[in-house]
């Protein structure tokens, strides 16, 4: 199964290297319509049919489990469009029916929506399919709306049942994920549970493998199939109830108690991750099966037809929704144990330092990253290393890869970084100004290497505090590198105002006066510190989203307002 993205500007012979596993990318060359012999049709949001040639090294996912009467019709109700018959030429017959399907990546569907546009000719568009960055073929794609409206909609049912195909081939895909890898690190934790696991799954494979063969469902066949229903349904809702049980917990506890409980429960979160995708799997065949028999039979038994429709409609649903729980826990997975790889000598270290259970298998970092991060590659992208913003408010000499090595683990997907600063953040409490200004000023040179800067550390630490486009993280600079863990964090949403540097100031630093939801905040930076940094921190503070949408600054507050907030 393949994942295409479209790319609007199109590559050039140095770029086709940077390129991700097959992706079609547009070509503003029309004339190489004239020799193009795949055609890739749109039949609902993301999923197309391929016609024609399938270049080598494109793999499809087949349609064995459509009725045979299906895919005759969807033949004749799509072949017609874009003169398919017309581009393949003299190629063989057989060639310009249906070969398989292909679910267009998000990034093609978003560039798509925006108005990506391609060469057109014929009402079709024309693109480059890559494969490990090499130019595999050029393809005709006809993208769903008016063209294919009229076919698509006097094919519903087998259409339906593409949906139903497509969801099964991700799903499969996911599992065979690093296979033995998985399978040898499953064993190590709970090798009776896997194998009870195994043994269900394995007779669904097996006997939806032989109505792949048949392209029917004999009833001898659906017998066996049936009878799996009970174990399947019992290994699958234990691992429903397990992963959404992590991912509640996971929601529920505060920054500290969440590293612990990942650390303590790694092993299970694995372990019920894979096993839930591999009961999903053979439950989305097991379902798949059922709803070819349903489609035969409705023929003659409208109940069937009834039953049919239902599925097609229901089963999708569900399995989304386990496999958005099991990408959420993956997610909070990796992230942990990326950020714990990155701390010195963590990867080779079994997690748990204390546990009762002598016995209980003890996998290392590495071993776990080893077993979940090629099924979180294909849930969800890595995340980019982080540059470092270009206001960064702290001594010139610090090394800040350090700290973003760990940071990006942090970020979300639709976040971006903007300021990074390390202010000494004021308790309150009296101190004498002199005494006071000299904490400032050495707060930053706690931060440099050297002996002197753990002594420096426990009387003048600073904060670490990295600002992005949603929120704003705190943490530790120490123990942020040595434990990989956040303070806390709170949205701009929060930040009601910020006074300004030089503004109401007790003191001859420079300080920022932050005002949120919860609590008032005192930033202050040593004498040498840049000013400039500084203004720009508070504006990254201010700018937020509001309410609405909107966005304005909390730097123009009227002056009433934030007299009040200050109070």
């Amino acid at each position: 199964m393949e994942e295409i993205p479209v790319d609007p500007h199109g590559v050039n012979e140095d770029e086709s290297a940077t390129q991700s596993n097959s992706e079609i990318v547009v070509s503003d060359d029309a004339s190489l319509l004239e020799t193009v012999s795949t055609t890739l049709v749109e039949v609902s949001p993301g999923i197309a049919v391929v016609f024609g040639e399938v270049p080598d090294g494109m793999e499809l996912l087949d349609m064995a489990l459509i009725p045979s009467f299906d895919r005759t019709e969807l033949n004749t109700a799509l072949g017609s469009i874009g003169n398919i018959g017309t581009v393949v030429g003299n190629v063989a017959e057989s060639s310009v029916a249906a070969q398989g399907l292909f679910r267009a990546s998000s990034e093609t569907m978003a560039l798509l929506n925006n108005g990506a546009q391609m060469a057109v000719k014929d009402g079709a568009k024309i693109g480059a399919i890559f494969k490990d960055g090499q130019i595999i073929a050029q393809a005709r794609f006809v993208p769903a709306g008016l063209s294919t409206a009229a076919a698509v909609a006097a094919i519903g049912p087998a259409v339906a049942m593409l949906a139903m195909q497509m969801q099964l081939g991700e799903i499969s895909g996911l599992v065979k994920t690093n296979i033995a890898v998985t399978r040898q690190a499953m064993k190590a934790i709970r090798n009776e549970q896997w194998a009870e696991l195994e043994a269900v799954t394995g007779m669904i494979a097996k006997n939806t493998a032989s109505v792949r063969e048949l392209e029917a469902v004999p009833d001898t066949l659906w017998g066996s199939i049936e009878s799996s229903d009970k174990d399947l349904r019992k290994q699958m809702n234990l691992y429903q109830r397990n992963v959404k049980g992590h991912v509640e917990e996971l929601g529920a506890l505060a920054v500290r108690e969440r590293r612990q409980y990942l650390e303590t429960n790694a092993e299970a979160m694995v372990f019920d991750a894979y096993a839930l995708l591999t009961s999903l799997k053979a439950y989305a065949e097991y379902q798949s099966v059922k709803a070819m028999r349903a489609r035969i039979k409705g023929a003659e038994d409208k109940n069937e037809t009834q039953l049919f429709e239902l599925l097609t409609r229901d089963v999708p649903v569900e399995i989304q929704a386990s496999r958005d729980e099991v990408t959420l826990l993956v997610k909070s997975l990796v992230r942990e144990l990326r950020v714990i790889a990155e701390l010195p000598g963590r990867l080779r270290m079994p997690l748990f330092k204390k546990r009762k259970d002598s016995k209980a298998t003890q996998l290392t970092c590495a071993q776990l990253l080893e077993a979940i991060e090629p099924l979180a590659n294909m849930l969800l992208p890595a995340p980019q290393n982080l540059e470092a913003p270009e206001t960064v408010c702290g001594p010139e000499e610090l090394a800040l890869e350090p700290y973003l090595k760990v940071l990006r683990w942090f970020i979300e997907d639709d976040e971006t970084l903007q300021c990074i600063a390390f202010p000494y953040e004021s308790t309150g409490k009296s101190l004498i100004p002199g005494v006071l200004e000299k904490r400032v000023d050495a707060s930053w040179d706690a931060l440099l290497p050297g002996k002197a800067a753990a002594v420096l550390d426990k009387v003048a630490s600073s904060t670490l505090v990295a600002v992005t486009s949603d929120r704003v993280l705190k943490a530790s600079p120490r123990t942020f590198l040595r434990e990989g863990e956040l303070e806390g964090s709170f949205s701009l949403n929060d930040v009601r105002y910020v006074r300004p540097r030089g503004l109401g100031e007790k003191t001859s630093r420079p300080t920022l006066s932050i005002t949120t939801e919860e609590k008032d905040l005192s930033w202050m930076f040593p004498a040498d510190a840049n000013e400039e940094q500084i203004d720009l921190l508070a504006a990254a503070l201010s700018a937020g989203p509001l309410e609405g949408g909107q966005t304005a600054s909390r730097l123009e507050l009227d002056a009433a307002e934030a007299a009040a907030l200050t109070k």
